[in-house]
């Protein structure tokens, strides 16, 4: 038997998902992460993975982590390393000054993060570079040798390069680089050429900073996790899931850990967009709700949308990063929205009497009051249970119970009194809340970007997305849902799914009317070898490899962009098509476009992607042409938002339920992970794969 296996990192599990290549069998293993040495988990799930399936062969390991974002935010045990940071004579301070966005408008007394880079590490060298690429002042290589005395004396193990312009021209970034090599060993380098060779000092000495400071870190836990995983099961393919959606290799990571901040949430989207593919439909909406956070993409003709702009260890509000409050990165991630509303999500009253949920969470210890761990807040999964949605006695199949009279005593002391609502009302209340915060993260991935939501189909997953689907795709005006087979470990098939990708980019800074095709061409073909040579070396053929071509675009004069694909090959005909696209992308944007006004394109972009075949997933026994008939397992009174009493519901325990069967809401489908709402006007099916298919029919 042959297996592709995902492992993710979590704070409390370290989750194994495994899928037989050839039976399409999926299996979930859970076992405690190890936190002060988080390869000895990923281990511990191999070895029981191992135990119960015996002798077999895994074609690929993958896996998600959390590390980068952890170590910037000051995760107990990762301590940052002394970093240098040799940049051009006078810009020293650049990542200390920044932008000035101010994280908070109105706060006179306002802080922004502290630089990474304390001042006394941070040395300038003459040198300059024009903006045109020219060499206005040489290298100052005594200067160089001066400053490399200084990091030796201090015990520095990583290094950023930062010069003004290198992204134009890198090469005075490059000697630098080979004058550091020759001089100190063992030590960690990052030029920004390599890191982010993009026009914006400040984002872009940014991003090294942040890469340099990180490979220390990822390096010695990828290290560490290679040599467990070895010593468990030998020599495998090892990929680590990134930001953009795609896998890359180890060394690339290790090189390159900028790349994997996002690793986590991007896996979910991934898997929505394969599930896009497997039932035929192009456009798509994922919706992500754990215990903490829910999270929205988007996928639009198969593809995840990106962003090429994140702050790590920013702020979210309503859904968005809050500019200035982190640390900005330039990297392709998948273009997610946040907001503070999972089940475990705390309710309560604000000075003025109105109620609030968020952005707190129970967690998972206490967790929900109803959980009766002593938990004493009123959650959304307490208001959930409240109204009938939830079974007490049926949690996790029944292994966990919970309890109402818990649930009733907090929201009656720390809503009803305060609010002179009764118990049903603040329960209501506290999910149509939660509801409108969701909703907010929906429209600025779909609304904002210029997309109608009403031609997308809406994946929910997550051990609360179900609960929550059909309100949330009736706000927008969505006729289908898609619940998958186990919403609770979907994300974690997104690991299975993806394929390997390497991003590159180079600043072009030319007007549209004037640049020349033939030398375009050129910047694009450069690139697509690279890609090409890496993607040979993790045994890609040439038929599986694919390449993305995009360009940043923007009127000339404005200080942001739009990414818009760029056809090939390179013609005037083509840079015609691109600058209508253009004008097109930005009338869906902002509203307008100003088609005689002059575009410039700022970045040029290429992905290119190592096709390694999608899994296929096991089919249940299909009887789709006959309605079935199962009978409930019992009724009880739930309440739904826009009725005015409960209605009688019927409750289906899903691992029953057979492909063809199909019903009208409402009722709710129990399983272990999770619990299916279906509400009135909406009508359920079940596919040959086991999934509830939802169509809006009121």
């Amino acid at each position: 038997m042959s297996f592709r296996v995902g492992v993710d990192v979590g704070g409390t599990f370290t989750d194994l998902v495994a899928l037989n290549n050839e039976t399409g069998e999926l299996m979930n293993i859970k076992v405690p992460t190890v936190t002060k040495k988080i390869s000895e988990g990923v281990a511990d799930a191999l070895k029981e993975f191992l135990n119960l399936k015996g002798s077999i062969k895994i074609s690929l390991l993958i896996h998600a982590t959390t590390i980068a974002t952890n170590a910037i935010i000051g995760q107990l045990g990762l301590e940052l390393p002394k970093t240098v940071l040799i940049t051009t004579k006078g810009f020293k301070d650049v990542i200390e000054i920044g932008r000035q966005n101010r994280p908070e408008l109105y706060n006179l007394f306002v802080e922004k993060p502290k630089p990474l880079i304390p001042r006394r590490y941070r040395f300038e060298v003459s040198e300059r570079i024009g903006a045109k690429g020219e060499i206005i002042e040489p290298l100052n290589k005594q200067e160089l040798g001066e400053i490399v005395s200084k990091i030796m004396k201090e015990g520095i193990s990583t290094i950023a390069i930062g010069l003004l312009n290198s992204y134009i021209n890198p090469k005075h970034e490059r000697e630098i680089e080979e004058f550091l090599k020759k001089k100190i060993r063992n030590i960690f380098i990052s030029p920004s050429y390599k890191v982010s060779p993009e026009y914006r000092e400040y984002e872009r000495f940014s991003s090294t900073v942040v890469n340099a400071v990180l490979r220390p870190i990822v390096s010695v836990y990828i290290d560490e996790l290679i040599e467990e995983i070895k010593r468990v099961m030998g020599e495998i393919g090892f990929y680590i899931m990134q930001s953009n959606g795609g896998m890359a290799s180890a060394s690339s990571v290790s090189m390159k850990p900028i790349s994997i901040i996002e690793s986590g949430p991007a896996a979910g989207v991934v898997a929505a967009a394969y599930y896009g593919e497997l039932l035929g439909l192009k456009n798509i909406l994922s919706f992500d709700m754990g215990g903490t956070t829910a999270k929205a993409g988007i996928i639009i003709e198969n593809r995840p949308m990106l962003t090429h702009e994140y702050e790590v260890g920013g702020r979210v509000h309503k859904g968005r990063i809050v500019k200035g409050s982190g640390y900005p990165v330039r990297f392709p991630f998948v273009d997610l929205a946040e907001c503070s509303a999972g089940g475990g999500t705390i309710a309560w009253v604000d000075e003025g009497g109105a109620l609030r949920v968020g952005p707190l969470s129970a967690g998972a210890d206490p967790g929900p009051a109803c959980y009766g761990k002593g938990g004493e807040n009123p959650t959304v999964t307490d208001a959930n249970l409240i109204i009938g949605r939830l079974n007490p006695n049926y949690l996790l199949n029944g292994k966990m119970k919970i309890y109402r009279e818990l649930a009733e005593k907090t929201l009656k002391s720390k809503i009803c009194e305060e609010t002179g609502l009764d118990v049903e009302e603040a329960a209501i209340g506290i999910i149509e809340i939660a509801n409108s915060e969701m909703a907010k993260i929906l429209r600025i991935v779909s609304v904002e970007r210029g997309n109608d939501p009403r031609i997308f189909s809406m994946v929910a997953f997550g051990g609360a997305g179900p609960m929550h689907a059909c309100p949330l795709a009736e706000e927008l005006e969505i006729s289908r849902i898609i619940i998958p087979l186990n919403p609770g470990l979907f994300s974690a098939l997104g690991l299975l799914t993806s394929d390997l990708s390497y991003s590159f980019s180079k600043a072009v800074m030319e007007k549209i009317s004037e640049v020349e095709p033939e030398k375009l061409e050129e910047i694009f073909t450069e690139m697509e070898e690279k890609g090409r040579e890496l993607l040979a070396r993790e045994g890609i053929p040439e038929e599986k490899m694919v390449y993305l071509r995009k360009t940043d675009a923007r009127y000339l004069g404005q200080s942001y962009e739009l990414t818009v694909s760029v056809p090939k090959p390179i013609t005037e005909k083509n840079l015609e098509s691109v600058k209508n696209y253009f004008h097109k992308r930005h009338k869906a944007v902002y509203g307008y476009s100003v088609e005689e006004e002059e575009v410039e394109l700022v970045n040029v972009r290429l992905t290119a992607i190592g096709k390694l075949g999608k899994p296929k997933l096991k089919e249940k026994n299909s009887i789709v042409n006959r309605r079935v008939n199962v009978q409930p397992e019992m009724k009880r009174p739930v309440f739904f938002e826009g009725t005015e009493e409960y209605l009688d519901c019927p409750i289906y325990l899903r691992e029953k339920l057979p492909p063809g069967f199909s019903l009208e809401g409402p009722a709710i489908f129990e399983q272990y992970d999770t619990t299916t709402v279906i509400y009135p006007k909406w009508e359920a099916k079940i596919d040959k794969f086991g999934n509830v298919i939802l169509n809006l029919v009121g």
